[in-house]
């Protein structure tokens, strides 16, 4: 379904209806993830998008009053938050801005680099990159990277307490590894402090509209962001948002892009606007399948790819 001019500006409602059903029909054979217990308790079928641009225009399809936790869509924003506040010397000192191809949690990753974090888009770098956000403890920590998020996007974030406990319910013996060897390695202060604070974060929940509006701050300058600090950020979603689909995905769609377990995944469409979907069904690299699906379908459709 190719439209006659390139853009975000060219998508109209009944296409993204169109490419929404579509969509839905890949939720199945997806997978919930089984380790976080209220996760594998959502409806494989769940679908909600949103998509901003920088005209004002607004574009929705599916239940879009769903809310769910933003787990690892939460990293890129944990980023930016942190360049605003230490600057890239001090953000780059615990964590690198390398590709991985193991799994998100790999320890074996984290073991092979002597323990520094390829990139904060995958575990080990994000739960070095927790024990920096200001805070006497998690919650606090949590509290003022939500509140700075809700401020600087006016999204309406908060933390999902029951997703919290469900998270600390099942213990997660990768994480507690991955922490205790940052901490051996000399990037954590605490690897108890930073992994209750990694859990916290991503328990932060919102709307489809919320992630979009989220996705706005990498868009253009909205909120006062730095240029610099949003293109560093753009730039590592590019190439390791995905894990290790994350080439591929630059090749098929070439957006920035983030996905978390929960089925949420937001992508910036620099100078256009911002993506935002929600999907519970997960392939076998742990990325919506609908989401992933979709985001294709606008890609290509509308000549969206930052590489031309």
């Amino acid at each position: 379904m190719k439209v006659p001019s390139a853009g975000l500006a060219a998508l109209t409602q009944a296409q993204l209806n169109a490419w929404s059903d579509q969509a839905q029909t890949h939720t199945q054979g997806g997978q919930l993830p089984d380790y976080i217990p209220l996760l594998a308790l959502a409806n494989s079928t769940w679908f909600a998008v949103q998509i901003e641009g920088i005209d004002g225009q607004i574009h929705c399809a599916g239940d879009v009053t769903l809310a769910f936790g933003l787990m690892s869509v939460v990293k890129p924003f944990v980023l930016l938050f942190l360049l605003e506040q230490l600057g890239k010397h001090a953000v780059f000192s615990r964590v690198g801005m390398e590709p991985s191809d193991e799994p998100f949690n790999s320890l074996t990753q984290l073991q092979s680099d002597a323990g520094l974090p390829r990139n904060p888009m995958i575990n080990s770098g994000a739960i070095a990159l927790a024990s920096l956000l200001p805070g006497q403890n998690a919650h606090s920590r949590c509290e003022s990277l939500c509140q700075w998020l809700n401020q600087r996007s006016n999204s309406h974030l908060f933390l999902d307490e029951a997703m919290l406990d469900s998270v600390r319910s099942v213990p997660n013996e990768r994480n507690r590894a991955i922490a205790t060897l940052l901490l051996e390695s000399g990037y954590l202060d605490s690897a108890e402090t930073a992994l209750d604070t990694y859990n916290h974060v991503c328990c932060l929940s919102g709307t489809v509209a919320d992630l979009a509006l989220l996705g706005m701050l990498l868009v253009h300058s909205k909120g006062g962001i730095s240029p610099e600090h949003r293109r560093t950020v753009n730039a590592i979603m590019t190439t390791c948002g995905l894990y290790q689909a994350s080439s591929r995905f630059a090749v098929q769609v070439g957006l920035p892009t983030k996905s978390g377990v929960s089925g949420a995944i937001v992508s910036v469409v620099p100078s256009q606007g911002a993506i935002a979907c929600y999907s519970p069904a997960l392939d076998q690299t742990g990325n919506s399948k609908a989401g992933l699906f979709l985001l294709q379908q606008l890609a290509q459709a509308l000549d969206l790819s930052v590489f031309g």
